[in-house]
């Protein structure tokens, strides 16, 4: 495989697909990447140096051993650009609750096998397992890949909720107008959420001329926002609404389309309307792209128990932060994927039973059970970034784990 830049390594990182990635040992990545005040200023930019520092580190992370991968995300801020938002000033207190009702060597199984570096079920509000591994401490923060898609999607209910968004049937050229003439002049926001749009897209992140490679390494003018640049360039090839495909891209545009509406950083706003109403114990961290915007469809770092805080807050229906109703229409089935058991919602995944979550590559999970009144948390090291196997073994077990807390 070529080399890719940073971002293109980020765009291709960020999807939620079934291709194994290769692991072949490489030198650390560089431990010096800026982070950003949080701020809603359009003209940082990124120096030389700093890109060259991160595009090195893009270039090695697909290739990352198994050893690397442990040690380095938990500190994707030491590496990659971004901005933070800071804990909640009221934290979600987590009391303990019952031990959760399973197996202890079923448990260590699980992580081993899953290569979990952090396990959290929450059963009413309490918490009946917690559990590390991979040098992983209850403070570190760990990276998220396409977790953060469903973050950018409860940002734009929030933004409906404010009215800087209409509704989910304004046509995106609305918020991104250069999109007019393009692939997406005729398609709604509802469409991008549910990855319907019917652009052609190729999220092979194994094929260095891929869209999801391309889409953030094709160099733009100094502030140019690189994914407009490149998705206004592709074409439709079904009809609006009619066909799901996974493409990385839109969410990245909805993380614009969100900014556009907003005024503000992804960062800034998810602050304000997600981060403080949740109570997350420790920052947020997310990774921006060579315009300095943060990445929708990829990259947040939080802590284990703030992922799970996250679940929480979606069960919880989003607190007044979100319409009435959001979390049951993002977390039901808009799309038909074709893929057995699994339905897509507005950036969430749909699962038999009424469940739904994010996922992320690598092992990454939030999984909501709103009949159990059950929250379970993952982040893990996978041995490859993605297995329809390991997922649909990882789903049976957390049902199982699920149905212990009764």
């Amino acid at each position: 495989m070529k080399y890719i830049t940073a971002f293109g390594a980020l765009a291709a990182l960020s999807m939620g697909g079934c291709a194994p990635v290769s692991t072949t040992d490489l030198a650390s990545a560089s431990t010096s990447a800026p982070t950003l005040a949080s701020s809603k200023a359009d003209t940082l930019i990124l120096s030389p140096e700093e890109m060259a520092r991160v595009q090195k580190a893009g270039a090695e992370i697909l290739f990352w051993s198994d050893e690397q991968r442990s040690a380095n995300f938990r500190r994707m801020e030491d590496i990659f650009p971004g901005t933070t938002a800071k804990a909640s000033p009221k934290p979600l207190v987590l009391p303990k609750g019952a031990p959760l009702a399973m197996d202890d060597a079923a448990v260590t199984t699980f992580m081993q096998v899953q290569q979990v570096a952090g396990l959290m079920v929450i059963k009413d509000g309490k918490i009946v397992l917690e559990r590390y591994g991979l040098g992983l401490k209850p403070t570190d923060r760990w990276t998220s890949f396409s977790v953060a898609k469903s973050f950018t999607s409860t940002l734009v209910g929030a933004a409906i909720r404010d009215g800087k968004i209409g509704s989910l049937q304004d046509p995106v050229t609305a918020y991104i107008p250069e999109l007019g003439g393009s692939g997406y002049d005729g398609v709604t926001i509802e469409q991008l959420l549910s990855m319907t749009s019917g652009v052609a897209w190729n999220e092979d992140y194994t094929d260095p001329q891929s869209d999801v490679v391309k889409m953030l390494s094709i160099p733009v003018g100094a502030g140019q926002d690189p994914v407009t640049a490149y998705m206004k360039t592709l074409k439709r090839e079904y009809a609006p609404g009619t066909h799901w495909e996974y493409k990385t891209g839109e969410t990245n545009l909805i993380g614009t389309l969100v900014s556009r509406a907003t005024g503000e950083r992804l960062s800034d706003y998810a602050k304000r309307k997600i981060v403080d109403p949740a109570g997350f114990a420790g920052d947020l961290f997310w990774m921006v792209d060579s315009a300095t915007n943060n990445i929708g469809g990829c990259c947040l770092s939080l802590r284990l128990s703030d992922y799970a805080r996250m679940g929480l807050f979606a069960m919880d229906g989003g607190k007044g932060q979100v319409p009435d109703g959001w979390f049951a229409a993002a977390g039901s089935s808009q799309a038909d994927t074709g893929i057995a058991g699994l339905g897509y919602g507005y950036q969430w995944w749909v699962y038999p039973g009424g469940n739904y979550g994010a996922q992320g590559i690598f092992g990454q999970a939030i999984t909501i059970f709103p009949e159990q009144n059950v929250v379970i948390a993952a982040v893990s090291n996978w041995p490859v970034a993605s297995s329809r196997k390991l997922t649909a073994e990882r789903l049976a077990f957390f049902q199982k784990l699920a149905a212990g807390t009764r």
